[in-house]
């Protein structure tokens, strides 16, 4: 399998195993590519061949740096791409090919089974409609509820989502509220008819670090609360740390690593995933003992041959230039993309950062 699926993980703060010991996938993405398209030129692809299992009650972080195609590949298996990009491969929401189905087909499956919750929540909520009546519509749409009923309801998931006074906010416009308000009303909306699959797009991006701890912390209880799979996109290890039961980490469109969370941020066997952990703050590190990952990634359309990270890879070698890797299965349930995949037992750098510890339940080790 491509996600590298072998093993069995305790998950985080919740039970990893809730149908006796079977874990049911929810979405299943498999050689999902996404190409930019050019009028008279050649398309540029821009996520090549991308697999990764989501599983019930589950939350799954596909981390990059910005243009690694996070979003890209989040927006293709939600049928939400514009119309100069085309996806292929498939990706498989409990059986069903989202990338065959029509627009009717897609908009029968959003909200009701597969939410969003986007980075921009002041662009993604209309500006000229309150708050309220944006939550209420979603329940009126897809439940048949009254305005009345879709009203109480809307008041109710507002203060689920911790809005101080829900019943005075449900008639304030977006730009009343602040950007974790804005943000909380976006969860409220996604989780109203308690969706399969939740797709957190950077859901903290702009917010300061309290916020932030309490979008995850809300995030972590309405998924243990309905059972949802969570798909948390960020480009912040540390934030997802604390959060995400599996890491998939994504570079120039491709994944090069996927792993449980506790030994991936532990034992990082690619160099893409140490460069960037060893980046990651630390109040137990040495003053300037942050190693930025030299370079920058490539843009789409000029993606280096051979490893994709061969030319900002300190280990790289003359094979490496010349010589795509393929994800190769390796220990404690991990698949790594690398000719010269890292020793667990090599010096990490100036240092190793820690999983940061969790509020909603204790991080364990992978059992064998």
């Amino acid at each position: 399998m491509a996600d590298g699926e072998s093993g069995s993980t305790r998950e985080v703060g919740h039970d990893p195993q809730p149908h006796g010991g079977v874990r049911v996938p929810v979405l299943e993405v498999e050689d999902l590519s996404v190409e930019l398209l050019r009028p008279g030129g050649t398309p540029h692809l821009a996520v090549e061949r991308v697999s990764f299992t989501l599983y019930e009650s589950e939350t799954l972080a596909l981390i990059g740096e910005s243009g690694s195609g996070k979003s890209l590949t989040a927006m293709a298996v939600l049928g939400l791409l514009p119309g100069n990009v085309r996806a292929s491969g498939s990706a498989r929401y409990r059986g069903t090919d989202l990338l065959t189905l029509s627009e009717a087909g897609l908009r029968a499956l959003r909200g009701k089974h597969l939410a969003t919750v986007f980075q921009d929540s002041l662009s993604a909520l209309n500006p000229t409609l309150t708050v309220g009546f944006q939550i209420a519509e979603v329940l009126r749409v897809h439940r048949g509820l009254s305005r009345r009923a879709a009203r109480s309801a809307a008041v109710d998931l507002l203060d689920r989502v911790r809005i101080p006074d829900p019943a005075r906010r449900y008639g304030d416009h977006p730009h009343q509220f602040s950007g974790g308000m804005r943000q909380r009303a976006m969860i409220a909306m996604a989780v109203a008819l308690g969706p399969d699959v939740l797709i957190a797009d950077e859901p903290t991006t702009a917010l300061d670090v309290t916020v932030q701890a309490q979008i995850m912390e809300l995030l972590a209880e309405l998924r243990e609360e309905h059972r949802s799979a969570l798909l948390l996109i960020t480009h912040d290890l540390g934030l997802a740390a604390g959060t995400a039961d599996r890491v998939a980490l994504m570079y120039a469109g491709r994944i090069v690593e996927q792993a449980p969370a506790v030994p991936l941020y532990e034992r990082p066997a690619h160099p893409y995933t140490r460069g960037l952990l060893n980046a990651v703050p630390s109040l137990d590190a040495p003053v300037g003992g942050l190693v930025p990952v030299p370079g920058a990634p490539p843009a789409p359309g000029a993606f280096p041959g051979g490893c994709v990270f061969h030319p900002r890879c300190p280990s790289a070698r003359d094979r490496c230039a010349t010589q795509r890797p393929e994800l190769e299965a390796g220990a404690d349930g991990r698949t790594t993309a690398c000719h010269y995949p890292l020793d667990p037992l090599d010096p990490p750098g100036p240092q190793r950062p820690s999983v940061p510890k969790n509020p909603h339940g204790p991080q364990e080790a992978p059992r064998a």
